[in-house]
């Protein structure tokens, strides 16, 4: 398709904005037809060309232009628009450049503002970092230069319509069924899980997954940056989300913030999306003030990394003794859950660890499950996530009605 042709369909249709403008998209969409039906030079093209034409037009005024149909291409899981003539995709795990680009930073720029104004967030050179997501819930993170030197840059990570269900996870080898039964049954004991993992590693499908198993008649309130969760299973649930400071300087909303207003909607769970900062000390002291069973995730290369992250982070917002730090952690969480995104870059569960107590004025870490490589085939890395040791701390399960062993059926998790 000619550039300059396109440019001068859609400068046809502009012209008649005063009355596009009113239209709703199926009008839209008839006016842009009529527009290109009538070009004599558009006569050659099948039927399937002049739809992808109509719909690319379409883009460019009501969705996100030339991104729209990666928007939309199920297989497509991370977009990266490092500036408007360089472009990046994320599909069966392998990044590629497309042979795309925008028209001008300018367009760029304005399909940008569409998407932080569709979320009331606000972007510009004074506040050049934002986070935002799409309607689909795609997270979106852009940096606008100064920062960015080449230009408007646009990360966007997109997740499946239908959310990802255990089973779902077992059946893609990212960890074996008894692991998962076992984990089942933590959530629905009201077992603190913390997962943790590296970027992309598939941290917030993995909690999405897990979700899945609080009972239904809890109230369940999950804070986040830019809203990714997707439970549904539980009815009353509540979804809050952070915000930036306005132009002045002025109203942002923290995860601080809506951790300690979520202490006041008489919340059974907690669920933290990410933890990145001194929000760490709000989360483990709600964990430790019978909020049993919350959910969070945070960056780290392994389970103990993980720990001294949280330190770090608890020790950046509080001048607390270390030792007290580490009795935080050691009271507030049970089960870590580490995730890794492996060489042949499939996301597996590597290890799953118990927090059983301090000894030497460190978290004593009790290996419940951990991935054993057995080499490779095909490309693929082959291995299985293999029992180690057994749960030392039964009494949330015992108190819930459930039993430990890992064969047992799923449904005797049930409360």
């Amino acid at each position: 398709m000619d550039e300059d042709l396109f440019r001068q369909l859609r400068g046809e249709v502009r012209s008649g904005l005063d009355v596009t403008s009113a239209l709703d998209n199926s009008e839209l969409i008839k006016f842009i037809e009529r527009t290109v039906f009538s070009r004599r030079e558009l006569r050659d093209l099948t039927a399937s060309e002049k739809r992808r034409l109509v719909r690319r037009i379409f883009d460019s005024f009501r969705g996100l232009d030339i991104l729209q149909p990666l928007v939309d291409d199920p297989g497509i899981t991370e977009i990266m628009v490092n500036s408007h003539q360089d472009i990046f995709i994320e599909q069966n795990g392998e990044v590629s450049k497309l042979p795309l680009e925008f028209e001008s930073q300018t367009r760029l720029e304005d399909i940008i503002q569409t998407i932080v104004s569709g979320v009331n967030r606000v972007v510009n050179e004074s506040s050049p970092i934002v986070d935002a997501r799409l309607k689909d819930g795609s997270r979106v993170n852009i940096v606008l230069p100064p920062i960015a030197l080449k230009g408007p840059t646009m990360t966007i990570r997109k997740f499946p319509e239908k959310p990802m269900t255990m089973e779902d996870l077992v059946l893609r080898g990212a960890l074996e069924q008894d692991a998962a039964t076992l984990l089942q049954k933590l959530v629905v004991g009201k077992y603190n899980i913390f997962i943790s993992g590296g970027t992309g590693s598939g941290k917030t499908t993995f909690l999405n997954a897990l979700s899945q198993f609080i009972p239904a008649d809890e109230r369940v309130i999950t804070i986040e940056d830019s809203a990714e969760l997707q439970i549904v299973t539980v009815p009353n649930l509540v979804s809050l989300e952070t915000r930036n400071a306005n132009t002045e300087g002025r109203g942002e909303i923290s995860i601080r913030d809506l951790i300690r207003s979520s202490l006041r909607m008489r919340p059974n769970r907690i669920v933290v999306g990410e933890v990145r900062g001194s929000e760490a000390l709000d989360m483990l002291q709600a964990m430790n003030t019978g909020h049993d069973g919350s959910l969070s995730t945070g960056h780290a290369n392994n389970t103990r990394d993980m720990i001294s992250r949280l330190e770090t982070m608890v020790l950046s917002g509080a001048d607390l003794p270390i030792a007290v730090v580490r009795q935080q952690i050691r009271s507030a969480i049970d089960i870590f859950v580490h995730l890794a995104r492996l060489r042949d870059r499939s996301r597996r569960v590597v290890e799953i660890s118990e927090v059983i107590g301090m000894e030497g004025g460190e978290v004593v870490l009790h290996p419940l499950y951990k991935f054993k490589e057995t080499g490779e085939k095909d490309g693929r890395v082959c291995g299985r996530l293999e029992p180690q040791e057994t749960l030392m701390n039964q009494d949330k399960l015992k108190m819930a009605g459930i039993s430990y062993d890992p064969q047992s059926p799923v449904k005797e998790a049930a409360v």
